[in-house]
């Protein structure tokens, strides 16, 4: 299958879903990442995306779309929609997963509607959530806990970015790893990344 995973900022995706992402990638399917800014207010730009080709690599990532956006500045508009539809053409992903969008940040929120029209025809559309998600009830789990430390490693990459969390001592890899434990429980398993589907199709066979 060919897999797309679309996040609005450097280190959204390795966030939210990339135990998911790994583990298509570990049995042969083709995963590939869009990247909406470079999150250049967060750190310098070309550093930013050079932490992103070095966890899309600790992914097994086929390759990286660039949106080439302004940080915050994310547009809801027919121009967003066209560049999400127009990589969309290009792989024919059989899965997306993408921001929420109850979210804190500007960006996740209207990247998540621009991707809601760009989907519309697509099967299988999942949200992620990342640390300034809001209102997250997951409704599919996927266990993660033999690549916990090959996701948190991916995070890692992001190297700028590790402890900028705004909570004094506490690293997004300890809110990560927190995160898998929590999702885990209500999932029934030790660590798992959780998703809302706007869209999952299940066929029986």
């Amino acid at each position: 299958m060919n897999i797309l995973a679309i996040g609005a900022h450097p280190d959204d995706l390795e966030f939210g879903c990339a135990g998911a992402l790994i583990k298509y990638c570990q049995k042969g399917h083709k995963v590939y990442l869009m990247i909406l800014t470079c999150g250049e207010l967060g750190g310098e730009k070309s550093v930013r995306k050079k932490e992103q080709i070095v966890a899309s690599k600790i992914i097994g990532a086929t390759k990286i779309f660039w949106g080439e956006y302004e940080d915050t500045k994310l547009p809801l508009n027919r121009d967003l929609i066209l560049s999400i539809e127009k990589c969309i053409r290009e792989i024919k992903p059989n899965f997306i997963f993408v921001n929420y969008y109850q979210d804190t940040h500007q960006d996740h929120r209207n990247l998540t509607l621009a991707t809601l029209s760009a989907t519309r025809y697509i099967r299988n559309v999942l949200f992620y959530e990342v640390p300034t998600t809001q209102n997250f009830t997951p409704n599919v789990f996927i266990d993660i806990k033999n690549v916990l430390k090959k996701k948190k490693k991916a995070l890692e990459a992001h190297q700028s970015q590790v402890l900028k969390t705004n909570i004094l001592d506490l690293s997004i890899t300890e809110v990560m790893v927190s995160t898998a434990n929590y999702r885990g429980v209500q999932g029934r398993v030790a660590y798992a990344e959780g998703f809302m589907s706007e869209r999952l199709f299940i066929n029986i066979e």
